[in-house]
């Protein structure tokens, strides 16, 4: 899996995402059933690649680094992971777990997947989210939702209880 053109790399997977995205808009009810070939793509797994890459982060429970795999060299390392995946050979690894301290005193559970299994679900992950989800693509991100005055709350200005719709 030779490291090309990244630009072009890059533009035939936007591509890709852009068709996947038309079609998923054009018809709410159809479903995708065979993806699986499209993950496994060089063009993919590079993108996938400089993705996790740009991330940062820790290594998992094989302890293989960003660092490691760059020395070794990265075209080798999405070459090995194609080839599972195109046997089916693929299985993800156990996820490191890490406790962070929280600011009460005590501590959260972080699971900390290998590399490879992080190119992987960025291999699958679509970056503009779920096209056929507008209630679900902000997540649960407080900063994205809009919470309402005080006033709207109590029923003052800006509300409007007897309208029979929901407050936004």
């Amino acid at each position: 899996m030779p490291e090309t053109d990244k630009s072009l790399e890059v533009d035939k997977v936007r591509e890709l995402q852009r068709k996947l995205y038309v079609c998923a808009k054009r018809s709410k009810t159809r479903r995708f059933h065979a993806l699986y070939d499209r993950i496994y793509r060089s063009d993919v797994l590079w993108k996938a690649w400089h993705r996790v890459r740009s991330n940062k982060g820790a290594a998992g429970v094989d302890e293989v680094t960003l660092r490691f795999i760059e020395e070794q060299g990265a075209a080798q390392f999405l070459e090995g992971i194609q080839a599972d995946l195109k046997a089916g050979r693929y299985r993800p690894s156990p996820v490191r777990r890490q406790y962070i301290d929280k600011g009460d005193g005590k501590q959260r559970p972080l699971g900390i997947p290998t590399v490879r299994d992080r190119v992987v679900q960025m291999a699958t992950k679509d970056p503009r989210g779920y096209p056929d989800r507008a209630d679900i693509r902000g997540g649960f991100r407080t900063e994205q939702l809009r919470i309402p005055s005080e006033e709207e709350r109590d029923g003052g200005p800006g509300s409007n209880p007897d309208s029979g719709e929901p407050r936004a």
